[in-house]
């Protein structure tokens, strides 16, 4: 095992420098328009900010090209803008942001902290049946470590994906504090493994991507979907690593339809309708109660009022 100089990493509420201003953000893919659960997810994300006092910003993931739609950013840019909800600095897009994320993998190169791995999935589900480990379906397919050691001699060139050489034992053992779910642990290694930094299609992965874009963005407080809270070791993880700050975060509950699945792009979730009755809805999705107000204005107003004491309350 190669020592990181790393040790198990714990991080609470205020983990953060003490006094640092508020950021906050709302960071969309442009896969198509926002639907319900997203402007939910981005109102809490915008009210969070609101009621510290700080500044909410808005980052486009358009990281993966492939999966973007053309006419998608304009779309959300807009349907945010009609709920009242501006971002208090320009919006930035990752795909202007490939030299940060080159830096920040030259840096875990360097310290042996990345390798190159030249496994396909196929490959890596095969090595995991001949283990007896094979996940289920939909389940984190916890990568074997082929090319920990080095890629096989005979293995044919050809692009190579980047791996994060995950700490093993203590080192990679994550505890957490979210605001809204409380306590929450993860021994990285033995749950995902040395997951991926950069594609071998030279797509950079969603992980180190996020973890740059928050470090730079000066970004204090991450207020996302619950759906994204088993990335956040992950992330914590990469922070340490990568030197950076750990924000706060709050996993924020989800919209789902009636059948009880989420709502999301993937299945076919309709876009909301912009304007007051699209916000009162999403008000009422996080649990803030209706609000009677006519206006968008009016609703923001009545919302943040009701988030900021339910927050105390927490």
């Amino acid at each position: 095992m190669q020592n990181t100089g790393m040790t198990s990493v714990v991080v609470e509420p205020g983990a953060m420098a003490a006094g640092a201003a508020y950021v906050g953000r709302f960071a969309p893919s442009p896969t198509g328009p926002l639907h319900r659960g997203s402007l939910a997810a981005a109102l809490a994300s915008w009210l969070d900010a609101r009621a510290h006092g700080g500044r909410w910003l808005v980052r486009i993931e358009d990281v993966d090209g492939p999966r973007c739609r053309p006419g998608a950013e304009d779309a959300i840019l807009a349907q945010l803008a009609a709920c009242g909800l501006l971002p208090d600095l320009p919006v930035i897009r990752q795909r202007d942001r490939a030299a940060a994320y080159r830096r920040a993998l030259d840096a875990l190169r360097a310290r042996g902290l990345a390798y190159p791995c030249a496994c396909s999935r196929r490959a890596i589900e095969e090595a995991l049946l001949q283990r007896g480990t094979a996940p289920e379906r939909h389940a984190e397919r916890i990568y074997p470590g082929t090319c920990r050691a080095g890629i096989a001699a005979g293995t044919p060139d050809g692009p190579r994906a980047w791996r994060l050489r995950v700490p093993e034992g203590a080192a990679a053992h994550v505890d957490w504090i979210d605001r809204r779910l409380g306590a929450r642990s993860e021994a990285v290694d033995r749950a995902v493994g040395d997951f991926v930094l950069l594609r071998a299609d030279g797509i950079w992965a969603y992980q180190l991507a996020v973890v740059v874009d928050d470090a730079e963005q000066g970004v204090t407080d991450v207020v996302r979907g619950e759906d994204l809270v088993d990335s956040t070791a992950r992330q914590i993880l990469l922070q340490r690593m990568l030197g950076y700050p750990t924000p706060r975060y709050f996993h924020a509950p989800l919209v789902r339809d009636a059948a009880g699945e989420k709502l999301s792009k993937q299945t076919g979730a309709a876009p909301f309708a912009p304007g007051r009755d699209a916000l009162a809805q999403a008000m009422r999705d996080l649990g803030l109660g209706s609000s009677g107000a006519p206006t968008v204005a009016g609703v923001l107003e009545d919302a943040a009022g009701r988030w900021r004491r339910m927050q105390r309350e927490v």
